[in-house]
């Protein structure tokens, strides 16, 4: 099996990234943190957690979608390269996986490439996937897909050749998770303007998106009895704590989850008790909360198919496939260039 890595990072991107982040959302009003940075060590484990709760729904729903109807999302998409956006641990993928690989004829070539911005994510991954498919051709990159997804998805898929490298046909790029709807709508409108630039004849985007149902389902979801979301969404202040020398104390935040209905997504906020001073010394920054005021974490945008068909329409995409879970809550949608 071929197998190789690239990165197109600075090796302090991570830091300064963070740095910017918070100096930009803690300075402005309301005051905003991305999501991406709930994902330390602890805060990894603890989305796990999440992932296992009664109450959430998407994770299971997403894999439920993939192991049934994986086979025929290949089969449409004619793909035998997939290329995963925020790739993570590559869990939920293994059923297109292996879904490739079954219809690769024999002396072909499936691969896949891993794009996402951690390291460690990258290599687990990697190990994982080269034990359990030697003949597959994996190449991990490691690049921020947010703002270069046009350079992450030029590179050469790994043992590329013909017809199907480069910005040629062949490719499935995969964007799972619902983590679509953490963009907001101007976001997510300038990322299918890009990728759409950067798909040619052949290639297919793959699309796992939350859709919109009652908030007695959705709520909860982000507010488990358990409180494991919460200490979830309290530990980006340790993040910061720990990365930038901040003195945030979760004691003076609450966990909220909320759903918006006129943007039909939930919002994840941290909402301080009580008056809050916070010295944020890497950044020789202080930051003031009043009691009730709010900071938000996440949105986590919810769809409809008519919504979905229109966004994607907009931005020079027809609709190839359509599938969901057999309750009717997540979507797995494919798209192709129009």
């Amino acid at each position: 099996m071929a197998q190789r890595h690239r990165d197109h990072l600075p090796e302090d991107f991570s830091e300064r990234s963070l740095a910017e982040d918070v100096r930009a959302g803690l300075t402005s009003s309301p005051k905003t943190l991305p999501p991406k940075w709930f994902y330390d060590k602890v805060g990894s484990e603890l989305y796990e957690e999440i992932t296992r709760l009664p109450e959430y729904y998407p994770f299971e729903a997403e894999r439920e979608v993939l192991v049934d109807h994986a086979r025929e999302v290949v089969e449409v998409a004619g793909a035998r390269h997939l290329v995963e956006l925020g790739s993570g641990s590559s869990e939920k993928t293994r059923a297109l996986i292996e879904a490739v690989l079954a219809a690769t004829p024999d002396g072909g070539r499936a691969a896949y490439r891993a794009i996402d911005v951690s390291d460690s994510a990258l290599h687990a991954a990697a190990d994982d996937l080269a034990a359990r498919y030697p003949t597959l051709e994996l190449e991990t990159v490691r690049a921020d897909f947010e703002h270069g997804l046009a350079q992450a998805l030029a590179v050469e898929p790994a043992g590329d050749s013909g017809d199907t490298g480069g910005s040629g046909g062949g490719r499935l790029v995969v964007f799972l998770g619902g983590t679509i709807g953490n963009q907001a709508p101007t976001e997510r409108e300038r990322f299918l303007a890009t990728l759409r630039s950067a798909l040619g004849p052949g290639d297919a985007f793959l699309l796992g998106a939350d859709l919109v149902k009652s908030p007695e389902v959705l709520v909860p979801a982000y507010d488990d009895a358990a409180g494991v979301t919460a200490a979830f969404n309290l530990n980006v202040l340790e993040v910061v704590n720990a990365r930038l020398g901040a003195d945030f104390a979760a004691a003076d935040f609450r966990h909220v989850a909320v759903w918006d209905a006129d943007n039909a997504w939930i919002e994840m906020r941290l909402e301080a008790v009580r008056d809050v001073h916070v010295r944020i010394a890497d950044l020789d920054l202080d930051v003031e909360f009043a009691a009730g005021e709010q900071l938000r974490t996440e949105i986590s945008a919810k769809f409809t198919r008519e919504r979905l068909v229109a966004e994607f329409e907009r931005a020079g995409f027809s609709e190839a496939g359509w599938w969901t879970d057999r309750a009717g809550r997540f979507s797995v949608s494919l798209w192709t260039p129009a």
